[in-house]
């Protein structure tokens, strides 16, 4: 399996989602997630974490409230922003640091 931190050293921008599974408004993310890898394709990593099972990884990012939504790239923290967001804020977003 590859490590979180391999991940988000990426040359593409990554899209890391922090969810729990007991949140409601993290139940929405996954279809507008899906839109946007259909969006941006190959151009962009998208990737979920569930903070229950990742708290370490949650902390390390000051991640207080789910959903959290975080983009990398090269390891560098470009955008962060909690609650839920449409596909097409998040299709820009991602498209400003191909």
């Amino acid at each position: 399996m590859t490590k979180f931190s391999e991940i988000i050293n990426s040359d593409k921008p990554v899209l890391v989602d922090f969810f729990a599974e007991w949140c409601g408004p993290c139940k929405m993310m996954p279809a507008i997630l899906s839109d946007v890898k259909r969006n941006v394709g190959d151009k962009a990593t998208i990737i979920k974490i569930d903070v229950d099972k990742n708290p370490e990884a949650a902390a390390a990012y000051k991640v207080q409230g789910v959903p959290t939504l975080i983009l990398f790239k090269k390891g560098e923290i470009l955008w962060k922003q909690s609650g839920v967001l449409q596909a097409n804020e998040l299709t820009q977003l991602i498209n400003q640091y191909l």
